[in-house]
C-alpha cells in the first residue's frame, strides 16, 4: 500500500490530512480523551498540577516528534511509574500537596537523564548489538504485563457504576465493528460522549467545580517548580540526594517500558520504528520530555498505551494527528474550566474506556510472541516469560507493591514491572540458546509485526 493512499475501514491510513481539517480535529480530541483521563489521575493522586500536567504533556510530545523525525504516533502522558517515588519524598497531607514535592520533581528530572545513556549505547553500538538483550520472548511478555497491570485500575473504575461503564463499552464496539465512515474511525470518543451523557442524565456528576473554574488561567507556578529549592534559601541538600537515589532506579523500569511500548506501537502501525527512527531517538525525546516537565513541576512523562489503543482501533496512523493532540493539550492547559469538566468525568466512564484500551495492549503483545514465532518448546524461552510475568505482575498485586531494597538508611522500591523486565533481560543474556539476530533482512525477528493487510512488507530488503 502506498503512504500517500488514504482508506477507511479495515485498512491503515498514514495521511490523515486527506480526510479534511474537521476531521483530522476529531481525530486529535479522541487522542486527547483517550490519553486524558490516566494523564489527570497522576497528578490527582501525587498533588501536582493538573493544568502543569497538560501543558508539559502536550509539549513533551511535541519535543519527542522532533527528536524521533515525526515518524513515531506516539503521545507523551503522565507516567504512573513514579507515584511511588514521589509517595516516598512528598507524600500527599491531608490530601492536600506536599511542599516537599519539587525535591521529588528534581528527582524525576535527574531521572529522565539516565534514558540518554542508554540512548548513547544504542547509537555507539547500534540496535543489532543492543537489541540482543530484548528479543520477541523478552519483549512480548513485558508488553502483556503492562496492559494487565493496568487492568485492576480499569476495573475499579467500571465498579463505581457498571451500567455508566458498559455504556461506554457498548458504543465503543458497536462503532468499532458495525460502524461505518468516521463512526468507525473516532469509537473512543463517541463512547467517552455516550457515557459522560448518560452519567450527566442519571445525576451521578457534580459540576459546582466546573462552574467555578475560570475560563483562562496560567498553567504555570514557579513555586511547584523544581527550581524553587535552589532559591528558596533552605535548600535541604539530605532530601535532595535521597530523592535523587530513590526515584532515579525507577528509570530502569519505565526504560524497558518504552521498548515495550515502541515494538507495541510498531506492531500496531506496522513500521520498525526500532530500527528508523532508532530507539536511541525515542529514548533521547521520551528521556528529555521528562526530565523538561519534571523541573516545571509536571508528572514523568511516557509513551502511552492508551493512544497506541486508539491507533489499533482506528487505524489512523498519521503521526500529524498526535501532533495535532498535543497542540489541543497545549490550548487547554490554559483553560482551567476545561480542565474541571475533565475531572469531574465519572471513573466509570474511564474505567470502560481503559478496560478496552488496556487490553488490546496485552492482545498486542500475545501478537508479537505468535507472529515473531517465538519457540516455546525451549525450556530457556518458557522460563524467562513466565518468570517476567509471574514477577512483573504477582509482585504488582502483592500487599508492598513492589519490592524494597535497602540501600544505607533508604529502601529502594522495585515495582514488579521493573522486576520482571531486569529478571528476564538478565536470564535472556546467560542462558544458553540465545540465538535472536536483530536484522532489516529478517524484520519479523524484530520483535514487532511489519506486515500490512495485503501481506507486503513495509521494510526494504537489502539485495
Amino acid at each position: 500500500m502506498s503512504k500517500d493512499k488514504v482508506s477507511v475501514g479495515n485498512q491503515p491510513i498514514y495521511n490523515a490530512k486527506e480526510l479534511g481539517t474537521g476531521k483530522m480535529l476529531i481525530l486529535g480530541v479522541q487522542h486527547v480523551f483517550a490519553m486524558f483521563g490516566a494523564t489527570v489521575l497522576v497528578p490527582l493522586l501525587t498533588g501536582l498540577s493538573v493544568s502543569t500536567t497538560l501543558l508539559f504533556a502536550g509539549l513533551g510530545t511535541l519535543l519527542f516528534h522532533l527528536i524521533s523525525k515525526k515518524k513515531v504516533p506516539a503521545f507523551l502522558g503522565s507516567s504512573f511509574a513514579f507515584l511511588g517515588g514521589y509517595a516516598a519524598i512528598a507524600p500527599l497531607i491531608d490530601g492536600q500537596p506536599n511542599p516537599d514535592l519539587p525535591y521529588a520533581c528534581f528527582g524525576v528530572a535527574c531521572a529522565g537523564l539516565v534514558y540518554l545513556v542508554l540512548a548513547g549505547l544504542f547509537r555507539a553500538y547500534g540496535a543489532n548489538k543492543v537489541m540482543r538483550f530484548f528479543p520477541p520472548v523478552v519483549t512480548g511478555p513485558i508488553i502483556i504485563a503492562i496492559g494487565i497491570n493496568l487492568s485492576s485500575s480499569a476495573i475499579a473504575n467500571c465498579e463505581t457504576n457498571w451500567f455508566v461503564a458498559l455504556v461506554a463499552i457498548v458504543v465503543v464496539i458497536i462503532c468499532n465493528i458495525w460502524g461505518k465512515g468516521m463512526v468507525k474511525i473516532v469509537p473512543i470518543l463517541l463512547g467517552v460522549i455516550a457515557s459522560y451523557a448518560v452519567a450527566a442524565v442519571m445525576g451521578l456528576i457534580d459540576f459546582s467545580a466546573v462552574a467555578a473554574a475560570p475560563w483562562i488561567g496560567i498553567p504555570l507556578s514557579y513555586q511547584r517548580t523544581a527550581f524553587s529549592i535552589f532559591t528558596s534559601g533552605n535548600l535541604n541538600s539530605g532530601l535532595l540526594i535521597s530523592s535523587i537515589i530513590t526515584i532515579v532506579p525507577i528509570a530502569f523500569a519505565t526504560m524497558m517500558e518504552h521498548i515495550g511500548d515502541i515494538s507495541a506501537i510498531s506492531s500496531t502501525v506496522g513500521k520498525n520504528f526500532i530500527k528508523d527512527p532508532g530507539l536511541h531517538r525515542t529514548l533521547t525525546g521520551d528521556g528529555l520530555a521528562t526530565t523538561l516537565a519534571s523541573l516545571f513541576g509536571a508528572p514523568a512523562n511516557t509513551t502511552y498505551g492508551e493512544n497506541t489503543g486508539v491507533l489499533t482501533l482506528t487505524k489512523v496512523y498519521d503521526p500529524a494527528v498526535i501532533r495535532l493532540a498535543a497542540c489541543i493539550a497545549v490550548i487547554l492547559s490554559f483553560c482551567p474550566k476545561f480542565a474541571a469538566i475533565i475531572e469531574v468525568m465519572p471513573a466509570a466512564t474511564i474505567g470502560g474506556i481503559s478496560l478496552i484500551l488496556y487490553g488490546m495492549i496485552s492482545a498486542v503483545g500475545v501478537r508479537n510472541i505468535v507472529e515473531t514465532k517465538v519457540n516455546f518448546s525451549e525450556s530457556r524461552n518458557v522460563l524467562i516469560a513466565a518468570l517476567i510475568l509471574v514477577l512483573s505482575i504477582g509482585i504488582n498485586y502483592s500487599a508492598s507493591g513492589s519490592i524494597s531494597i535497602p540501600v544505607g538508611s533508604i529502601s529502594i522500591g522495585f515495582s514488579g514491572l521493573a522486576t520482571g523486565s531486569l529478571v528476564g533481560i538478565i536470564l535472556n543474556a546467560v542462558l544458553p540458546g540465545k540465538d535472536f539476530v536483530f536484522s532489516d533482512d529478517e524484520p519479523q525477528h524484530t520483535g514487532v509485526d511489519l506486515q500490512i493487510s495485503q501481506g507486503k512488507s513495509l521494510s526494504r530488503k537489502k539485495k
